[in-house]
């Protein structure tokens, strides 16, 4: 990682370095053009208003005066008539030199007034500037300079560029170095040890990763904490009817129950431990498949109120056994969800609220469809939960009233099957309860639309 960010610096400042030192050369050969093209325009519109005013018969002695400073300046000149013939020029002897008519610059010229031309040569080591100025008279005065071309300039910038690339990048991979390891030594901190993670100063853009693996590092704690718990409850619970079933296998075994009666009571006891010990299971299982992110539950339209009539008459039984009275009231509410979840939080719910309930108690089942959700309410005249119970109730083994729920055959598992199946049901859970008055827990499902449906 560290790695990968100096390398990324480093590209990043040697593309920036040489595209900046390049960049530099273009401009400044383009300055230089331009200065050139202004000398030569200055020397041309100057020799061109001199010969104007001169006559015929001085041209040459006018010319000569110009040589030795265009000598100096490296300057030439060449006074050309209209059709091409060289009547003058500063370097050269002009009878013997060819006809210029076809030369660009001058060509241009004629029909411009002005000529512009940079002609390279063969070595490619210079550049000749030639601008070229019609004058009143229909001649043409051209100027010319030879100039080191782009080539050459490169070739003088190249040390220097290459100093300046190796000062530069050397500087760059310092300043890399230092960035990298400013970056990644949050990172190295967490990785040594993430109990340090809220000692560390980092920088702005650092604080959202620090507080999600915060977060991370919490949640596995606190899961790791869960699952010890949960083992340890497990472990218990399984203890207790395993050892009543054992002990009394033991009595039978050793013959130190004699009578009938004895027999069927102790029979009648491991046959209670034994379902205690099913159910405990079965509802074990249930949580770790709910656990199981990885599965797809199958989604399907169900009528609320349906499912409610079947978990009431299902449950008439044993509210009788409790002398407790289960009705249903309210209306019908469809929802997509899963079946035999719904059915297992009816169930839950229903069971839950007469097993604690009191003697001659009562149970009310309520279906609502308002607000563009589907309510159902489960209401009781039970024992009621105090309020520090409250936040807790729905935990694995959590109960109230331990030795209440132990007479019941409950496992303290009922309401986290119900609130993991809700999670996985997107619904929502509501608890409301006072000591001594009853429980009332709303259910809040998202309506099914009735394209799901129809």
């Amino acid at each position: 990682m560290k790695r990968k960010i100096n390398n990324s610096l480093m590209g990043t400042a040697t593309l920036a370095i040489v595209t900046t030192l390049l960049l530099t050369v273009a401009v400044c050969y383009h300055l230089l053009k331009n200065q050139i093209w202004e000398d030569l325009k200055v020397y041309a519109e100057t020799m061109g208003f001199f010969l104007q005013m001169s006559d015929e018969s001085k041209l040459e002695s006018g010319m000569q005066e110009f040589e030795e400073q265009m000598r100096q300046n490296h300057v030439r000149a060449t006074y050309i008539k209209a059709d091409g013939e060289v009547v003058y020029d500063t370097m050269a002897d002009a009878s013997g030199m060819e006809n210029h008519g076809d030369r660009p610059e001058v060509r241009e010229a004629l029909v411009n007034g002005v000529g512009r031309q940079i002609r390279m040569s063969s070595t490619l080591e210079q550049s000749t500037y030639y601008y070229a100025l019609l004058l009143e008279d229909g001649m043409i005065l051209r100027i010319s300079k030879d100039a080191d071309s782009v080539y050459r300039i490169m070739e003088y910038a190249v040390p220097a560029i290459l100093f300046m690339a190796i000062l530069l990048l050397a500087a760059c991979g310092i300043l890399s170095y230092f960035l990298a390891e400013s970056i990644m030594h949050p990172i190295k901190v967490i990785a040594k040890d993430v109990e340090k993670v809220e000692e560390i100063e980092a920088y702005e853009e650092m604080k959202p990763f620090i507080e999600a693996i915060k977060s991370q590092h919490d949640d596995v704690l606190d899961n790791a904490r869960i699952r010890q718990e949960f083992t340890a409850n497990v472990s218990h619970e399984l203890k207790t009817p395993l050892t009543a079933i054992s002990g009394y296998a033991e009595l039978i075994e050793n013959g130190m129950v004699n009578e009938e009666k004895e027999v069927q009571r102790f029979g009648k006891e491991i046959h209670k431990s034994a379902n205690r010990l099913l159910t405990l299971i079965n509802d074990v299982i249930r949580l770790s498949e709910l656990d199981d992110s990885k599965t797809e539950e199958v989604l399907e339209p169900i009528h609320l109120w349906d499912s409610a009539q079947a978990c009431v008459d299902m449950l008439q039984f044993s509210a009788q056994k409790h002398s407790v009275t289960l009705t249903l009231e309210g209306e019908d509410a469809v929802v997509m969800a899963n079946r035999q979840m719904v059915e297992e939080v009816l169930y839950n719910l229903c069971d839950n609220a007469i097993r604690y309930n009191r003697e001659n108690g009562s149970v009310t089942v309520r279906v609502e469809n308002r607000l563009n959700k589907a309510h159902l309410m489960v209401s009781d005249t039970g024992i009621g939960i105090s309020k520090e119970h409250q936040e807790r109730i729905f935990e694995r083994f959590y109960r109230v009233d331990k030795s209440r729920s132990k007479s019941t055959g409950g496992t303290g598992l009922g309401l986290a099957i119900v609130k993991h199946i809700l999670l996985k049901l997107d619904a929502e859970i509501a608890l409301e309860s006072e000591v001594g008055k009853g429980t009332k827990i709303t259910v809040t499902f998202p309506i099914a639309r009735s394209e799901q449906y129809h």
